[in-house]
């Protein structure tokens, strides 16, 4: 009896524990700033999502560094940056072997080449 009451407990704790999130709660709805710079905006979303193969010497397979403001650029205007890591380009989608890079980054790169690629 005391078996059953104990696994009754650790299934309703177990229960309980699992949340309830909805696609909208786990979106970012920060707002996009009026102008977005790659100093201010763009520069942090490369260096912690590509660099790691995208570096000065590219590695796994990666066939562009994304170190400066210019090769960033180049990529979004003549690489398809924005579609790989949309994931509506042919061939892999970006980053390589982890997960789609959240909206509102990708919003942000989308913005800072509207903007016209404004660096400071």
């Amino acid at each position: 009896m005391k078996n059953l009451i104990l696994l009754l407990i650790i299934t309703i704790l177990f229960s309980y524990s699992c949340a309830n999130d909805s696609e909208d709660d786990l979106i970012d709805t920060t707002p996009i700033p009026n102008l977005v710079t790659y100093n201010d905006d763009v520069k942090s979303i490369i260096d912690d999502n590509c660099i790691s193969c995208h570096s000065a010497t590219p590695t796994g397979g990666a066939n562009i560094s994304l170190i400066t403001y210019a090769q960033v650029k180049s990529g979004v205007v003549n690489n398809n940056l924005i579609g790989k890591i949309n994931g509506t380009a042919s061939g892999s989608q970006m980053p390589l072997g982890a997960p789609k890079l959240p909206q509102n980054l990708i919003d942000l790169i989308e913005k800072w080449e509207t903007d016209g690629f404004p660096e400071n």
